[in-house]
């Protein structure tokens, strides 16, 4: 009995070795060992670095679950159509996350994909207006607007500032007033802007786009 019991355990012992294995130690040797790569039209080190305030950014998309609504993972054509929706040119690869800490995959898709936000709609006033109130940009969109990520303030002798948002009808501040972006709004609009996943050459490109055609291929 006891000799039955020693190889149950021992049995046991190596089936969550190598599972545990399998599951973390070869993943995080293969994410730990990928390195920046040489764009090859422009020679920029590619996926580039998030600057400080793209992480800012990254951290006020975290705190404000943005993960909730939308994902960052274009799947290839045989699995979605986001590729078809314009989403992305590619499936997105492991290497595509290498510089972004904890990768936000998102698990709904209440709202659209954000891979590559920042190459779909990169300005900066559009990102704003968006945030303040989704309807201004897209009608009967259903994101809540972020109007607290704005501040009121009265406009300066000077004028308008630069910082000011362009508002009309209903969303038009009051009288000698104007709407300017807090500083966590511009850093999450600046990590929005640096979402570019799919757009880069690295390595594993050109496999991910030859499957995602060979796919579609298949489905057509």
């Amino acid at each position: 009995m006891k000799g039955r019991f020693r190889f149950i355990f021992i049995g046991f012992m190596l089936t969550f070795l190598a599972a545990w294995i399998g599951l973390v130690v070869l993943p995080v040797w293969g994410l730990g060992n990928f390195k920046q790569t040489p764009d090859p039209k422009t020679g920029e080190m590619i996926p580039p670095e998030f600057t400080a305030l793209e992480e800012r950014g990254r951290d006020v998309y975290i705190a404000n679950g943005c993960i909730y609504c939308h994902t960052q993972q274009v799947h290839s054509a045989r699995n979605r159509t986001d590729i078809v929706r314009g989403w992305g040119k590619r499936r997105t690869v492991a290497r595509d996350y290498m510089n972004h800490g904890v990768a936000q995959l998102g698990s709904m898709r209440t709202g659209p994909d954000l891979s590559n936000i920042g190459v779909r709609n990169p300005s900066e006033t559009w990102q704003l207006l968006h945030l303040y109130d989704p309807q201004i940009t897209s009608p009967g969109s259903i994101m809540p607007p972020f109007r607290y990520l704005f501040t009121e303030q009265p406009i300066g002798s000077d004028g308008t500032s630069a910082d000011a948002i362009n508002l009309s009808g209903e969303n038009a501040p009051r009288e000698g007033m104007e709407i300017v972006p807090t500083e966590k709004a511009k850093a999450l609009v600046a990590y929005l802007q640096a979402l570019k996943l799919s757009e880069y050459e690295i390595p594993e490109a050109a496999a991910a786009r030859i499957d995602s055609k060979i796919i579609d291929s298949e489905i057509k």
